[in-house]
């Protein structure tokens, strides 16, 4: 597996909110639809490669929602893989698949450029402090969570693979190739329901970027153990961490 992607898949009524806050939140400015993809567009850094995107999905109404895209070197073999360990297949095309982990988590499988990414570096504020995208927490319900960490274990593979000590997460991982993010698998206090995944953002001034982000419209859930649970304009939940936002080929995962 290579780098991540992360999308905010929004529908139309709420396209030009979600570009607006995301924007102002991560600093980087809304890019055109992508060519052949009308629907897609990235949120663009200054210097480096967009990683973050948004998505205008149709159809019967839905609500927003977090997915992520894996870069594979061979999208029909990673498809077929994925569906062994019991992922559901929602689209075959021959750059990309969509799929649904065992839980419900939508996610695709993307075929890798041939030139190398180059990642963006943490966004500095007029306060003093920076802030950059470096997770995906993906959320599992108590009934689902071991066998949702399971498949993802598989998939990904051992490499980047750290443990957690704590019953309240199963682990986290990072591609070791330079991926702006790494994923992080969280057990919910809910006995059931869908697994779905939410942004966190790293900083080195949890107050400061917390606050930043109230003022651009985010909501107060709670603040936690080195972490502050917010909720963007569209409903989302997200959080701001103290885990770092520098950029690095290997990610400190422990």
């Amino acid at each position: 597996m290579g780098w991540l992607h992360a999308l905010v898949d929004v529908p139309a009524s709420l396209h030009s909110e979600a570009a607006r806050f995301w924007s102002a939140a991560l600093g980087w400015d809304v890019g055109p639809p992508w060519p052949g993809h009308p629907e897609l567009r990235s949120l663009e850094p200054a210097v480096g490669e967009a990683y973050v995107h948004l998505q205008e999905i149709g159809g019967a109404p839905r609500a927003p929602r977090v997915h992520i895209d894996l870069e594979v070197d061979d999208v029909a073999v990673a498809r077929a893989r994925a569906a062994t360990l019991g992922a559901g297949i929602t689209s075959e095309q021959e750059q990309w698949s969509a799929l649904r982990s065992p839980g419900g988590l939508p996610f695709c499988v993307v075929r890798r450029p041939e030139e190398p990414h180059r990642a963006p570096e943490p966004v500095s504020w007029p306060e003093g402090h920076r802030s950059r995208l470096v997770q995906v927490c993906i959320d599992s319900p108590a009934d689902v969570h071991d066998a949702e960490l399971a498949f993802w274990h598989e998939l990904l593979g051992e490499d980047g693979w750290a443990p957690s000590d704590s019953p309240e997460f199963g682990g986290k991982w990072h591609d070791g190739a330079g991926s702006p993010l790494q994923l992080l698998w969280q057990r919910l206090d809910e006995p059931t329901g869908p697994v779905r995944a939410h942004f966190d953002l790293g900083t080195d001034d949890l107050e400061a970027e917390t606050a930043r982000l109230l003022r651009l419209g985010a909501e107060d859930l709670a603040p936690g153990r080195g972490w502050h649970a917010l909720r963007d304009p569209l409903g989302l939940a997200f959080c701001v961490t103290r885990n770092s936002p520098e950029q690095s080929l290997i990610r400190k995962l422990s």
